[in-house]
């Protein structure tokens, strides 16, 4: 190859080398975009005093060296932070491509917890916006600082929870700790007994949980346990949206029947959640149209050191009798009044005559809160 060849194709691949690179500067121009200037709301030190709303985040618009769109990104820091590596990231409304965010008052609880507020103070973290297009992104020079009271309560809620300890039913052992039914988001409930000890909850039935205790205040706090002295049944509401606790004594269940107007018999708790008695006679009242069978249930309770009575029974006003193959959700057993004859439940006829067995359950086991009458063998 002589010499004029060789220099020709050097000069070729140089030419293709700055054709490339010039195509390339090109083509990354136009994901360039330009820093957003200014922050609209929440204006700067604005106050939010955390509970169950939202709160709007807005901004002025970036411009994209090619005209199209921007994706907007909200970034916040602690106050002494410089967003090298912020505290936490959400895009914006739109999937990222909206001038705005909502953001819960919940989710601003999770920052502020993660910025190191406590729950109950006022502390602030810093917000700013990074506008991009998938890359060269650019954050806004306009920092705000936000105040944020925190609640009572806990930010992160649990998703399930256990009691455990020596003074509950399943003791010390986490393997044994019974499950509290969630009735609502951060709410549980469980109807236990407690004895001499210590007790505590746990998110998780293994012993990296997450322990709980009531203070001496009476409202949930993380780590520690709490006693108990006695033998006593329980129906425990924990609510984790505001760490409130309301412990119900159980004194007595009775089975009321609506033909006397009477309580035929008490039936003696079990455990876990559960009240059984056996060998019951069951025999309905005759009428001159026919027999007749209703029934309810009546907690009694001590709320707030007040002696209560909470009645339970149908979700339906009337009901015929059930049979071998009536639904399971008949038994289902609701808050209902003492009104004498609504909302109660009939026997099957088979039972009538006869002595049954009658069982009610109030724990996670179930669908929901419900009750069982078979004949006895």
């Amino acid at each position: 190859m002589n010499m004029k060849i060789k220099l020709g194709m050097l000069l070729c691949a140089i030419a293709s080398l700055v054709y490339s690179s010039c195509n390339k500067d090109k083509e990354l121009s136009h994901t360039e975009v330009s820093e957003v200037s200014n922050l609209y709301l929440p204006k700067d030190d604005a106050f939010v005093k955390l509970g169950t709303g939202s709160e709007t985040f807005e901004w002025e618009m970036a411009r994209a060296a090619d005209n199209g769109l921007v994706m907007y990104e909200v970034v916040f820091d602690k106050a002494d932070g410089d967003f090298s590596n912020p505290l936490y990231r959400l895009p914006s409304d739109g999937n990222g491509m909206q001038r705005n965010l909502t953001v819960t008052h919940a989710r601003l609880n999770q920052i502020a917890e993660m910025a190191g507020i406590a729950a109950m103070e006022t502390g602030t973290v810093l917000w700013s916006v990074v506008s991009s297009k998938g890359i060269n992104a650019q954050r806004a020079v306009a920092i705000h600082k936000l105040h944020l009271e925190r609640p009572m309560g806990f930010s992160t809620l649990p998703s399930e929870l256990y009691i455990t300890g020596d003074a509950s039913e399943g003791g010390s052992d986490v393997g044994n700790a019974l499950a509290f039914k969630q009735i609502a988001n951060g709410e549980f409930e469980i109807y236990t007994k407690l004895g001499n000890g210590s007790y505590s909850f746990l998110d998780g039935r293994n012993e990296n949980a997450q322990v709980y205790s009531i203070n001496t205040d009476g409202i949930i706090v993380e780590g520690g346990s709490s006693e108990h002295s006695g033998e006593k049944i329980y129906r425990i509401k924990l609510n984790f949206n505001n760490a409130s606790v309301q412990m119900t004594e159980i004194n007595e269940l009775a089975l009321w029947f609506a033909p006397d107007d009477t309580f035929w018999f008490t039936i003696p708790y079990t455990g876990n959640g559960t009240w059984e008695v056996q060998n019951v006679d069951v025999v309905f009242k005759q009428e001159s149209w026919g027999r007749d069978e209703r029934y309810k249930f009546r907690f009694k309770v001590i709320d707030g050191g007040e002696e209560k009575e909470e009645w339970y029974g149908s979700r339906n006003t009337d009901n015929n009798r059930p049979t071998s193959t009536t639904q399971a959700s008949y038994w289902f057993m609701v808050p209902v009044t003492n009104d004498r004859w609504n909302n109660s439940f009939k026997f099957d006829g088979d039972v009538d005559n006869k002595k049954a067995h009658v069982k009610v359950i109030f724990n996670r086991e179930v669908e929901a809160y419900t009750h069982s009458v078979t004949v006895a063998n």
